[in-house]
């Protein structure tokens, strides 16, 4: 019996992945837009022709995608965590989904040393039974903003 090729391998897990995002496998992966079959939304609605630099949200399939959400006030790691939660949930449930839905969150520091801080606040979001996996990184640059954490998360719908 003749082994799959490498290529048929990749294929087929390209096709579980599409099918697991609630899509199917198209033939042109450019015409998604336009095939009805996956349709890429912004959240809320784009509006033609104004320009945005990003989207907050955009889904593909019954993928989520946030953009990063920062806290822009004077006030502690622990205040600009639960702020940050807050608006993240705020921004799933507008577009159709909840926090027990994430996937992948990336988390964003000011300074690393905050880390136990953020977590003693990010332990109690409301994640369900099974967190989403995680990384957290302290950007040499600092956050724009000046915001002590930025969130960004990948969710289903």
């Amino acid at each position: 019996m003749k082994e799959p090729s490498r290529r048929s391998l990749i294929k087929n897990a390209a096709k579980v992945a599409v099918a697991a995002a609630g899509g199917s496998m198209l033939t042109d992966p450019a015409t998604a837009q336009t095939t009805g079959k996956l349709e890429k939304k912004s959240y809320p609605a784009s509006q033609p022709g104004k320009k945005q630099l990003f989207s907050s949200a955009v889904s593909y399939g019954n993928l989520l995608f946030l953009s990063g959400v920062g806290a822009h006030f004077k006030g502690t790691i622990e205040e600009h965590t639960q702020h940050v939660l807050d608006e993240l949930q705020k921004n799933l449930a507008s577009a159709g989904s909840s926090m027990e839905k994430v996937l992948k969150v990336n988390v964003y520091l000011n300074d690393l040393k905050d880390y136990d801080a953020m977590n003693k606040v990010y332990l109690d979001a409301p994640w369900g039974n099974i967190p989403p996996v995680r990384t957290t990184v302290a950007p040499a640059g600092g956050i724009p903003g000046n915001s002590l954490v930025e969130i960004d998360l990948i969710a289903y719908i």
